[in-house]
């Protein structure tokens, strides 16, 4: 059986050639290499956060409280990382988070994402805010690729109808809401740039592609209509209005999975499991809505012992490194999302960045688990961590 972490071996026998890798092993350096690469305004929106960013680094203070303990003697020979979290089965419990406006990145965007995910066999969750439409996201993935669909509720229900009828049509069996992003929060590096790529036209592929948005601002969008186009953009976005009760509607235009994103505090993680909800994803979108919110990874265990098995628990949320999607699994979730490190990897090599920070994340999680002493995600748990000193 093949290891994901033989990665490593083909990086010292290319080694042997005097080939050295194309991008860093070590993933926390990719932010500084993005930034040189990328226009202030681009990397400002990637790497940003609301307010002071302190959410943003509370994240990373949450896995630094945090410590692995390896346990030995115990027949690790033999691994397997696969999983099936929402129905999806997985080769490892690691899935590509939604990212918005992807082409700011990189000219090929969600494309080059959609098939870096594919040749790792890894489950990409699209954006409703992505620079190419679901469709082509879809083809660009394949027939054999694995996708989620990440909705931005919108305040038009018929719009929003919409939206999960072509997800559904193209091939994404799951949905995932992200409750956190009714409005966008305060985030200064943003505004100091004055850029929000929406209203530049970035980020609107999947509203300026649908039927019912199309119906409503007079037809395709061409420049005749492009500023009535983004301002019925900017009109329905998000629906603030949104409660619990509201959920039903999903059921009514979703038969698959649903989990919802954003959920911090138990009892929400109880109310989804009430609604009917299939997975709950404990997040704080990266730190980049609530300044001075709690760290997720502070978050989760609290969720994860409200919800028990009634709902799959994933988390999402300041993961860097196959450590902290470790540390992740033993404090109780299914899967991880990352996010910044693949955009980063995006940045810097397309398609083949991407690939590259995916291949490393897995080897990097197989040779943890291992030396820690485990073979199979479901055998981390809260025995194999401690507060740090």
């Amino acid at each position: 059986m093949s290891s994901l972490a033989d990665f490593q071996n083909e990086i010292y026998l290319a080694g042997l050639g005097e080939v050295l890798p194309g991008f860093p092993t070590d993933l926390t350096r990719l932010e500084a290499l993005a930034e040189r690469r990328l226009s202030a305004a681009a990397f400002g929106y990637v790497a940003g956060a609301a307010g002071s960013e302190a959410t943003a680094r509370a994240n990373r203070e949450a896995f630094e409280r945090w410590r692995i303990v390896p346990r030995m003697l115990r027949d690790v020979a033999e691994r397997d990382l696969s999983v099936e979290v929402l129905g999806t089965a997985m080769p490892a419990p690691v899935l590509l988070a939604p990212v918005g406006v992807q082409s700011i990145f990189h000219p090929d965007g969600e494309l080059a994402v959609a098939r870096a995910a594919a040749s790792t066999g890894l489950t990409m969750v699209l954006s409703t805010a992505a620079s190419y439409s679901m469709e082509d996201v879809a083809a660009a993935n394949g027939e054999s690729g694995s996708r989620w669909y990440q909705l931005y509720w919108p305040k038009d229900r018929e719009l929003a109808a919409s939206f999960l009828e072509r997800a559904k049509a193209a091939g994404y069996t799951a949905l995932v809401v992200t409750l956190d992003t009714f409005t966008l929060a305060w985030r200064p590096r943003d505004l100091d740039q004055a850029y929000l790529p929406f209203l530049r036209g970035i980020g609107v592929a999947n509203y300026f592609s649908d039927p019912v948005f199309q119906k409503a601002v007079g037809g395709p969008v061409t420049d005749a209509n492009r500023d009535t186009a983004l301002l019925h953009w900017v009109a329905n976005f998000g629906d603030a209005s949104l409660t619990w009760d509201d959920l039903a509607f999903l059921r009514e235009h979703w038969d698959g999975p649903i989990a919802l994103k954003g959920i911090q505090h138990p009892d929400d993680g109880r109310r989804a499991v009430d609604a009917g909800m299939d997975g709950i994803i404990v997040s704080n979108h990266g730190g980049r809505q609530v300044d001075g919110a709690i760290g997720s990874l502070d978050a989760l265990p609290g969720v994860v012992a409200a919800v028990g098995d009634q709902a799959a628990v994933l988390f999402d949320s300041g993961v860097r490194t196959g450590s902290d999607v470790a540390k992740a699994l033993a404090l109780g979730a299914k899967a991880v999302l990352v996010a910044r490190p693949y955009a980063y990897g995006l940045a810097l090599g397309g398609e083949a960045g991407v690939r590259h920070v995916l291949r490393c994340l897995q080897a990097e999680l197989e040779l943890t688990m291992t030396l820690a002493g485990v073979t199979r995600p479901a055998e981390l748990g809260p025995e194999f961590m401690v507060p740090a000193p």
